[in-house]
């Protein structure tokens, strides 16, 4: 009763295969592959893993990418589900204006990030933050309602818009400093403490909201580049928005899984 787990998102699709659809299922074969190779995937390392039985996908990219993905996994013969962001789900409640309208990896990282905190014995506020092609700063009451983030450019974007935006400004990637004596170390530098002000403003604005101090998830195929610049404490969270995929496909697939 294997379950495939897929995250596409504006570069990468990242896979992961688990003996169930359980959050504590082995995980049994795990992939990434960049958008331009998805063809390849149903004739080369998708054949190596036993054929899942439910595929369950959050994603970010266009329809022309997600049809791309389905053609990989014709030789199954299980039709895969996409989430759609719903008004509740998998013990979280989403309070974005129009549910449907919030990110699909952003509502999977919150279920992801809200089963994470639980698991580690916490009940207060939370903050979730990925840092991808974008960023996002989402934040979480202790009951598990979504009650907002933000959404701000990730590095590569911010260059490329001061370049196309700036006369003459063509520089490679710097390092972070505190003092930039250098265009390259400046334009790094702002672009990291402009991610974690963002993070630092929303963890001020959850625990002034709920008087509690929030806990702070991180994940996201950048954070490693964010975590040494981090103004509030975090945790670090490799493949978080698995763990939301493999909450959502608990309760999903239970009935079919017991019948």
């Amino acid at each position: 009763m294997t379950f495939l787990a897929l995250d596409i998102g504006n570069t990468r699709l990242k896979w992961a295969c688990y003996a169930s659809a359980d959050p504590e299922a082995p995980l049994l074969a795990e992939g990434v592959e960049f958008l331009e190779n998805i063809d390849k995937l149903g004739e080369g390392v998708w054949t190596q893993i036993p054929a899942p039985t439910h595929i369950l996908g959050c994603t970010v990219a266009g329809d022309a990418i997600k049809r791309r993905v389905e053609e990989q996994m014709e030789m199954w013969d299980v039709p895969p589900r996409w989430v759609v962001p719903s008004e509740t789900e998998a013990g979280v409640t989403n309070g974005y204006d129009h549910p449907a309208r919030l990110g699909a990896d952003r509502w999977v990282a919150i279920i992801g990030g809200y089963h994470t905190m639980r698991r580690r014995g916490l009940q207060g506020p939370m903050v979730v933050v990925m840092v991808g092609t974008a960023v996002t700063v989402e934040a979480v009451d202790a009951d598990g309602r979504f009650l907002g983030g933000l959404i701000l450019p990730g590095h590569g974007i911010m260059l490329r818009a001061l370049e196309s935006g700036t006369a003459g400004l063509h520089v490679p990637t710097g390092e972070v400093r505190e003092f930039p004596t250098n265009t390259s170390d400046a334009l790094t530098s702002g672009g990291t403490y402009a991610i974690a002000g963002a993070v630092q403003c929303m963890v001020q604005h959850l625990r002034k909201h709920t008087g509690q101090e929030p806990y702070c998830i991180m994940t996201g195929g950048a954070g490693w580049k964010m975590a040494p610049s981090m103004t509030v404490p975090f945790e670090l969270v490799d493949n978080l928005i698995f763990e939301g995929l493999l909450h959502m496909a608990q309760a999903r697939f239970a009935s079919k899984i017991s019948a």
